[in-house]
């Protein structure tokens, strides 16, 4: 899967090249930030500015994840929808979403877009421990082995904003999983502050690329 692996908090997880990680040892697939729904969300307000194929694309990159890791549990890291709206999804999409959680661990994380509650199957937390990981929404600068989204980082290069982990001794944050999300660049101060001096923004595309992560001093 042309993946990268790396420990945390004893944890042997895998950052995957579309973005999702894996933690084989408790077969557990972790996705952050899929904002479901988002170019149906800007048609409503703003008319129709983006292509109405994000849900699509989202779950079948999802459907490829699951198919080649088989997860036990699957574990979404909030944001999961764009808006209270997104969640009414059509009826394609829901059947296709529950096909993808029939007969396994699905836990909806709760995140700062994501309506409230989620009239979905699975299991709604706040936030959710598991051996010596917590994963939650949105990065707390004194946690320990924690997994979290929310931030959408992403590194520049060649002209090209190419979305990222950050990964450092004490957590990893992943980048938003759905199609047309924005991000944040990897050096901006509040993932600066955050993430220790041998951080590494990992790269998402064919493969999950490795390499220092960019600090403000650097540019």
């Amino acid at each position: 899967m042309n993946a990268f692996a790396f420990d945390l908090a004893g944890a042997r997880l895998s950052a995957l090249p579309s973005g999702a990680l894996f933690w084989a040892g408790e077969s557990c697939l972790v996705v952050s930030d899929l904002h479901l729904g988002r170019s149906a969300r800007f048609a409503r307000r703003a008319g129709a500015l983006l292509p109405p194929y994000e849900v699509e694309a989202t779950l079948e990159r999802l459907d490829a994840d699951i198919a080649a890791c088989a997860p036990r549990t699957v574990i979404c890291l909030g944001d999961s929808f764009d808006d209270p709206g997104a969640a009414d999804l059509d009826e394609r999409a829901a059947l296709w979403l529950a096909r993808l959680m029939a007969g396994r661990r699905w836990v909806w994380i709760a995140g700062n877009h994501d309506p409230a509650p989620l009239a979905l199957a699975g299991e709604h937390r706040a936030e959710l421990a598991l051996g010596p990981l917590t994963f939650r929404h949105e990065a707390r600068a004194d946690a320990r082995g924690e997994v979290s989204g929310h931030y959408h980082p992403k590194v520049r290069l060649a002209g090209r904003a190419i979305a990222c982990f950050l990964v450092d001794k004490a957590r990893v944050i992943l980048p938003a999983y759905g199609t047309y999300t924005g991000g944040l660049s990897a050096g901006n101060r509040a993932l600066d502050d955050l993430m220790g001096e041998a951080a590494l923004a990992i790269l998402t595309g064919r493969a999950a690329r490795p390499m220092p992560m960019p600090r403000r001093r650097n540019g």
